[in-house]
Parts: C-alpha cells; sequence; structure tokens
C-alpha cells in the first residue's frame, strides 16, 4: 500500500498549506495586525484545549471582547474560512485513502466496498438463483429536500470543488516542478476568491433556488456515478461468480421533494411544481444530449469495415425520410451509427416541443439497444461497449423526468377541502367534527361511487381550489412526463386512517383514482403516511391494518402492485420524546407493521426521514441502512437526504461515489446475510429488545421532565441560543414555525435542532439517554454486560450507541456554560444548565462503560481527531457569537453590522461542527 507512517501526515500537509495561503492573505489584506490577532486568538485557543487554565480562559474571552468593527468582522470570517478550508482538505483525504486501498492487492479490499460485499455473498455459499433473487430485491432510494440546513451558498461551494480538484492532483508522483507552480498559484487565486466572496445570501432562496441548487448535484456528480455503482456490482459479480449471465436491477435512484412539499409552505404552488418538472426534464434531455454527441464521435465505424443488418440500414433510411428536414442528416452514407445518432438527436431537441420528439424514455431506450444490438455483435467475446451501456443505464435510471418528485401536505389541509366539498354537495354539514368511524363510512362511500363528487370549481373556496389544482397538475403530469414524475403522495401528520382516504377522494375527484362501472379500479398514486410524533409511530400498526382490511383500499393497493410506502418522521418524534425514546419508537413501528402486513401479503417500502444532524437522525447513510430491522431490507430502503448533507455527501465525484458504494454495499451484504438464514428466525434476542424497552421507558420520562414538564425550559431555550437570529439567515424558503407560531409544538425540527448545535449544548442528540442506560444498567449487575453484549452483537444499538458518542463529542458545555449570560433569569438559566451539564456526565460515563472505550469515539480515531482539530477553532466563534447576541438583544435599535457578524458566527460554526440542523 502507498502510505506514508503516519497515514493523516498528507491531509495535516494540506491543512498547513491552506492555512498559510490564509495567512498570506490576511496580511495582504487587512495587513500584519489583522494576521497577529487572528494568530494570537487560535494559539490562545489551541493552548487551552491542550492544557486547561481557569485564567487563560477568562484572557481568551477578554481577548476576543476587545475586539471592534470592522477588525470584528475579518476575525469571524478568518475562523469561518479556515473551517471551509479544512472541511475540503478532509474531503480530499478520503479520496485519498480510497485510493491507496485500490492500489492494494486483494488482501487490501476496502471495508464497506461492493468488492467486500460480493466477497461476503460468495463466502455464504448461496447458489447462482438465491443470490439474482437477492440483487433482485435490493432497492435504494434517496430523497434530496429543500430543508433550510445548508448554510454555504452555492458559489462557495463550487469554490471549494475547484480548491479540492487543484489538492488531488498535488498528489501526482509525476509532477513537474513548473506544474506544482501552476497548482501553487491556482490554488492561492481560489483561496483568494473564497476570501473576497460574501459567504452571506442577501435573500432568501426562492423555492426554484433550492430546485436549481438541487439539480446543480444532478448534474455535476449523480448523473454519472449512479450508472457506475451499478457498473461495478456488475464488474465484481462477473469476477467473483464467473461464468454467470448477471442481471443487474435499477436498484439505485434519486428523487426529490424539492418543488414538491407543500407542507408549511405557501411557496410551493402547483405551477411551481410544474415548473420544477420542466427543469428536471430539461437538465436529463441535456445531458442525453451530451452523450448522444460523444457517441456520435467515438462511432465512426463504416460499412466498408463493417457488415451491418440490412434491417437496421432500412430503419435508419424510414426515419430519416420521417424526422429530419434536408441537410439535417449525417453526410457520409456508410457511417450508419453516426446517421442513427442524429437521427436521435433531433428527437432529443424536440421532446414536448413537436410530434417529432421522443414521446417517452421508452423510445430512446428502444434505439439505445438497437445500436448495442448491432455493434456488439462485432466486439470480440466478454467485451462490452461500456459508454453505450453507461447511457442505456441511465435513460433506465432518469427517464425523461430525472427524479420522482414527491408531494407532501399536512393531513389538516386535506380534511378542510374535503370538509368544504361535502358541505357543498350536502353529504354532510361538519365533517371534521365527526368521530373516525363515521368519517370513514362516508369516505368508503364516496370512493365506492363511479361518479365524481365536485360540482363546479369556482364554488369553492380558494384553499380547496388550490388542494385541487394540485391533483389536477399531477393528473397533467403524467400526461406530459410519464407516470414516474409524480408516484408518491405523502401526508404529513397522519393520525389515523381517514387521512389516507381523504388523499384518494381528492385523486379520485380528479381522475388519478378512477372506479369503473364494472368494478374495476384504476390508481395512478401511492398514499403514504407520515409518522411523526411518538403517539403517531405507537399508533401506526393499527393505522395500517385497519386500512388494510378495507375493501376500497385493497383495490387501490392491488392497482400499485401491493406495494405500500410508509414514511418514518426522525425529526418530530425526537423533539417529542428524545432521541433515544424515538429511535426505539421507529425501530419498534417498522417490526410491528412489517409483520403486519405479510399477513395480508402487501410488500412494504419505510421512508426515512432523517435529517443530516444527529439529533435529527443523521449519521453515515450506510450505518443508517445496516440499523434498521433488518428482515425490512428486503422491503427496499429510502431515505432523504437534507441540507448540509448534500455538499458533504454530493459535491465531489468521488466522495459521492463512496457515499452511495458504502449504502449498497451495506444494504447487499446484510440483505444475502438475511437471505442466508436455513429457516425464519429472530434477528434479535429478546432480552435486548426487553431491555430497550425498559431503557426507553426511562428516557422518556427525563426528557419530558425539562422540555414539557418544566414551565422554564421554552424560555431558557429562546434565551439560551441563537434561535430568534436564525430566522435571519437567508437558507430556506420555507418559515421557521407553522403558522408562525410562537408554540413549543408548531417549531419545525430544524431550528430546533439548528439552534441547539450552535450553542454547543446539542440537545435533541443525546439529552436523556444517560439516564434510560444508567437507570437499566443500576437495576442488576448483568444489565451493563446485557448492554456490552447489545453493542457488539446488534447493529441498531450500536449505531444508536456510536451516535450519541458523535453527539456528546460534538458538544462542548464548557463553550456552551458562555450561552448561559444570554438568559435573563440567571437562577432559572444556572438551574437548566446544571441540569444539562449532570445528564451530559452521566450519559459520557456509561458510553465508555457500554462500548468499553476509554474515550468518546475511540472506535472511529480519523472522527475522533477531526473534531479534536476543529474544535479549539469553533471556541472564538462561540465566544463572540455570544458577545455579540448579548449586544444586539440588549440594543434598542437594529444594527445591520451587529447582524452580519452574528449571522458569519453562525456560517462559520456551521461549518466547523460540519452540521446544522
Amino acid at each position: 500500500m502507498v502510505e506514508t507512517a503516519d497515514h493523516n501526515a498528507l491531509l495535516r500537509r494540506d491543512v498547513n498549506k491552506l492555512g498559510s495561503i490564509l495567512g498570506e492573505i490576511l496580511v495582504h489584506h487587512r495587513g500584519k495586525s489583522l494576521f497577529n490577532k487572528v494568530e494570537d486568538i487560535r494559539a490562545a485557543a489551541k493552548e487551552l484545549r491542550q492544557n486547561y487554565n481557569q485564567d487563560a480562559y477568562e484572557a481568551l474571552k477578554a481577548q476576543i471582547q476587545t475586539l471592534v468593527p470592522p477588525e470584528r468582522q475579518q476575525v469571524i470570517r478568518a475562523f469561518s474560512i479556515y473551517f471551509h478550508l479544512v472541511n475540503i482538505a478532509e474531503q480530499t483525504h478520503r479520496i485519498r485513502r480510497r485510493r491507496e486501498y485500490q492500489l492494494q492487492d486483494e488482501e487490501g479490499i476496502q471495508p464497506f466496498s461492493l468488492e467486500e460485499a460480493v466477497l461476503a455473498v460468495k463466502q455464504y455459499g448461496l447458489p447462482d438463483q438465491q443470490v439474482q433473487e437477492v440483487l433482485d430485491d435490493l432497492s435504494i432510494e434517496l430523497i434530496m429536500t429543500a430543508h433550510p440546513t445548508e448554510a454555504t451558498k452555492r458559489t462557495v461551494l463550487e469554490t471549494q470543488k475547484r480548491i479540492s480538484l487543484i489538492l488531488q492532483q498535488f498528489d501526482h508522483p509525476l509532477l513537474t516542478k513548473k506544474e506544482k507552480a501552476r497548482l501553487d498559484e491556482s490554488l492561492f487565486n481560489e483561496v483568494t476568491a473564497l476570501w473576497q466572496t460574501n459567504e452571506l445570501r442577501q435573500r432568501k432562496p426562492t423555492v426554484l433556488d433550492e430546485v436549481k441548487n438541487g439539480l446543480y448535484y444532478f448534474k455535476e456528480t449523480l448523473f454519472d456515478v449512479l450508472p457506475d455503482i451499478h457498473q461495478e456490482l456488475e464488474t465484481q459479480l462477473e469476477h467473483y461468480f464467473p461464468g454467470h449471465g448477471w442481471n443487474i436491477p435499477n436498484f439505485l435512484h434519486f428523487g426529490s421533494w424539492i418543488g414538491g412539499d407543500r407542507d408549511g409552505n405557501p411557496n410551493v404552488t402547483p405551477d411551481i411544481t410544474w415548473e420544477t418538472l420542466k427543469l428536471q426534464r430539461r437538465l436529463v434531455l441535456d445531458k442525453y444530449e451530451e452523450a448522444v454527441i460523444e457517441l456520435m464521435r467515438r462511432f465512426s465505424q463504416s460499412t466498408m469495415r463493417v457488415e451491418l443488418q440490412p434491417e437496421f440500414l432500412s430503419v435508419i433510411e424510414r426515419e430519416e425520410d420521417a424526422y429530419l428536414e434536408e441537410g439535417e442528416g449525417w453526410p457520409v452514407e456508410g457511417e450508419l451509427y453516426r446517421r442513427k445518432f442524429a437521427i436521435m438527436l433531433k428527437r432529443l431537441r424536440h421532446v414536448g416541443q413537436s410530434a417529432a420528439g421522443y414521446h417517452s424514455a421508452g423510445e430512446l431506450l428502444k434505439d439505445l439497444e438497437q445500436i448495442q444490438d448491432s455493434a456488439e455483435k462485432h466486439q470480440p467475446s466478454g467485451r462490452k461497449l461500456k459508454t453505450l451501456r453507461k447511457l442505456i443505464r441511465q435513460v433506465q435510471l432518469f427517464g425523461f423526468h430525472l427524479a420522482t418528485l414527491d408531494i407532501r401536505n399536512h393531513s389538516g389541509e386535506h380534511e378542510l377541502a374535503i370538509a368544504e366539498i361535502l358541505r357543498v354537495v350536502n353529504l354532510c354539514d361538519n365533517y371534521a367534527g365527526l368521530d373516525e368511524d363515521e368519517k370513514v363510512r362516508i369516505l368508503k362511500q364516496v370512493l365506492s361511487e363511479p361518479r365524481p363528487l365536485m360540482l363546479l370549481e369556482e364554488d369553492y373556496s380558494k384553499e380547496t381550489q388550490e388542494i385541487f389544482k394540485v391533483f389536477q397538475m399531477i393528473k397533467k403530469a403524467h400526461q406530459e412526463f410519464g407516470s414516474r414524475s409524480i408516484e408518491v403522495y405523502l401526508v404529513s401528520m397522519t393520525q389515523s386512517a381517514s387521512d389516507l382516504l381523504e388523499v384518494l377522494v381528492l385523486a379520485k375527484e380528479a381522475g388519478i383514482y378512477r372506479l369503473h362501472a364494472d368494478g374495476t379500479v384504476e390508481s395512478g398514486l401511492h398514499v403514504a403516511p407520515l409518522l411523526e410524533t411518538v403517539d403517531d409511530l405507537i399508533a401506526g400498526p393499527q393505522i395500517m391494518k385497519q386500512l388494510f382490511e378495507m375493501d376500497v383500499y385493497k383495490k387501490h393497493l392491488e392497482q400499485r402492485g401491493n406495494h405500500q410506502e410508509i414514511m418514518l418522521g426522525y425529526s418530530d418524534g425526537s423533539k417529542d420524546g428524545g432521541t433515544l425514546t424515538a429511535n426505539w419508537k421507529l425501530f419498534k413501528a417498522q417490526q410491528e407493521i412489517h409483520e403486519m402486513a405479510k399477513d395480508f401479503n402487501i410488500r412494504l417500502k419505510f421512508f426515512h426521514g432523517r435529517g443530516g444532524s444527529l439529533g435529527r437522525g443523521g449519521g453515515p447513510l450506510y450505518r443508517s441502512i445496516l440499523s434498521q430491522p433488518v428482515e425490512t431490507l428486503g422491503d427496499g430502503v429510502k431515505i432523504t437526504e437534507q441540507g448540509e448533507v448534500l455538499s458533504s455527501r454530493y459535491l465531489l465525484e468521488d466522495i459521492a461515489y463512496r457515499n452511495l458504494e458504502q449504502a449498497a454495499s451495506a444494504l447487499l451484504s446484510a440483505s444475502a446475510k438475511v437471505s442466508n438464514e436455513a429457516e425464519p428466525r429472530h434477528f434479535r434476542e429478546k432480552a435486548w429488545e426487553k431491555a430497550m424497552e425498559e431503557i426507553s421507558r426511562h428516557s422518556l420520562k427525563k426528557y419530558q421532565q425539562l422540555v414539557f414538564g418544566d414551565p422554564d425550559f421554552l424560555t431558557y431555550f429562546k434565551q439560551a441560543t441563537p434561535l430568534k437570529e436564525l430566522g435571519e439567515l437567508n437558507i430556506g424558503s420555507r418559515p421557521m414555525s407553522r403558522k408562525n407560531s410562537e408554540r413549543f409544538e408548531d417549531l419545525r425540527a430544524i431550528p430546533w435542532v439548528f439552534a441547539w448545535t450552535q450553542c454547543r449544548q446539542m440537545l435533541p442528540a443525546w439529552y436523556a439517554a444517560g439516564t434510560g442506560l444508567e437507570a437499566f444498567a443500576a437495576k442488576s449487575e448483568d444489565n451493563l454486560t446485557l448492554m456490552q453484549e447489545m453493542y457488539q452483537k446488534w447493529p441498531f444499538f450500536q449505531s444508536t450507541v456510536n451516535n450519541l458518542q458523535m453527539a456528546l463529542m460534538k458538544a462542548d458545555l464548557s463553550t456552551a456554560k458562555e450561552y448561559i449570560t444570554l438568559v435573563e433569569d440567571e437562577a432559572m438559566g444556572k438551574r437548566i444548565f446544571d441540569d444539562i451539564q449532570a445528564e451530559y456526565k452521566r450519559t459520557e460515563e456509561i458510553l465508555l462503560k457500554i462500548s468499553g472505550s476509554k474515550q468518546l469515539l475511540d472506535h472511529t480515531p480519523n472522527i475522533q481527531e477531526s473534531v479534536h482539530r476543529r474544535n479549539p477553532y469553533v471556541d472564538p466563534l462561540n465566544f463572540l457569537q455570544v458577545n455579540l447576541i448579548q449586544q444586539m438583544r440588549e440594543s434598542d435599535e437594529q444594527s445591520d453590522e451587529l447582524l452580519t457578524e452574528v449571522l458569519l458566527t453562525i456560517s462559520g460554526i456551521a461549518a466547523g461542527l460540519v452540521n446544522t440542523g
């Protein structure tokens, strides 16, 4: 392996190089005094972390408090940009480490690579047919969402990407002095551009801005990486299972909520959703056009050198007559493939414009497969035309829609619309006031009648008309962009069976769901509940059982392939009951619904609404997959990719590939392991589940005592965190709270987590877990041993414990203590903080006992070192943030300069901790 004795030496080289450039830029732009000030603060913060001393702590705070504009803003920016540079260096080092693995012989297979997964499948000894069945059941869908947690502007992200590409070139073994000098100059210029760029948005992004930001990742990485993952899996299977013609299904997809998520965002209108679909189609058609032009360059075969089938020539001649005007065809008669590509280009350019355009992606796919069938006849056996095959895979994956767009709305919106419709047609005067049984009876009656319910559209309120327009738009989208353009309608805050039946009624009125006179049904849309709160998760199995037993819902499911999607919300459950209880209730809900659905022969897909941060179900993608009940993995996995996760995982092609490879590897090996079991069995010990039930009960009680039982808690949260100031950071089109309410229940989980992260308490990601774990350990001497066994053998528990360790590592209560000065009632602030501090210590102690570690994150030294590397430089930004917020809140007049400085600290701390909300 090409590796130094210290595998992080090259990372430190890059960090030092970038830091030196930043220092030079500080001197050039703001003089030696700014550079010295930043260096003094940096050195003092670093020394304080290594050798804590109260006098030194107070001296550092005093030094920071003496900063005044404009120097203060430049100091903030210097630390913030340093974090952006460290992030780039660490991402680049991940790429370097992956390449080092690839340079090893077969003994050095990288963990969670597709090669490792295929080798594991081989070692299970499954027959080829059973391996193919495992492959056929693989399904990973990753859904981009526009949750407002990406604090970094796209301009900055693009600069970061260029810096990474330059750093990678420094590793080239044949780099000349001239080339190195050019790279040094380019690197300096890019870091300079980063310093000279305004990192704050001047306005909130529109929904279409967010759509375009999401499309950026498809354009830059995902369009190429997704087919590469499929190709790598095929390559490894052919290597370890030679002689078998493997069929690799299209198992890895990306979808999106951006432009379709209406819940709490009045800016997402049917027109915006339609424009989103058009933008997605435009991008994918442009990518196909680029690919076809490249193939046209390569496929120069001439009939003077190879013999092509006469039927192929006949097809080309017919299509040239049908689609091309004079002068549009390829001029060389014998270059038949190029003649065919010329026709395809014309048809691609006219999609959605004229009758000459392709009517569906299937037509384009048929043309490509026709070329493949012809061209590979002239290839030696086993030699495949991989560039052509890649485009075929891309058309299969992306169609003409690029990404399936989910539509989401709140259950209450549908109920209001249904109530008005029923009132207007004299079916029910007060639908909202009915009990659940009566609601279900009326909805089943409506769905059992072929005739429509609604009268003329103008007879309804603006709100009801808007809801109905959404369903009309979905029907139109299926006709224009294909049925894959919108497949799922998600109902947030699902609390009863009627919440889903209401959506079916609205779909029926738009012609998406149809009951014919002969009793047959057409249904063109999945309807999926979103179970969010702890109570909803507990009720979920009974809600779904009630639906599965209804004839009208059975007929709908039959038309959807007996497939039911169920979304599980990690954010609100965690906010409602604490992270440990929420994760356990989510696990249990999946188990129970999965078992119940088997009785009805319903195939489920669980959709995990995880955020980027630990307090919202975040963590590595592959670990998220492995922590699910293993018996559900064959149903497929669907997970949200939110906010800053998009840039950290998908900005760089190599990182995107590695992230998706880990996910595919984890799912393949886990699914094969389940398939290898001789008989169905429990994959967990009953004692483990019983332990988790008890741990969860203690944890929930502790969490709710503070969050809901302490009358001062909400005041503490609002004053001891930068919640109010976050509203000024222009990072999302959606309001921070539902209904612009001040109530805790209406506060969105995202700002809830973002605010706690900024003040370094990270409370949603760990609080009350220690009480639950310690209470169980204290009950019996054997219980600690049991939890240690659970940690070693149960992926769910191991993932839970490791995520708690990460949360405690990123939290820092010595720094967090500074924020207590922002609480107006000093005694109340101290009382609540002391409780949080005691729970932190309790949690840390029990986690170390369970994991058998001396320090947090001993099991992942790279991450441990990364946190240690960052912490000294986050501290000054926290001190500055507290000082600035104090000044803002005490001032009678709004100061734009102060606000800008606060927002810069928020952005810098987010970059330093690598997650926000």
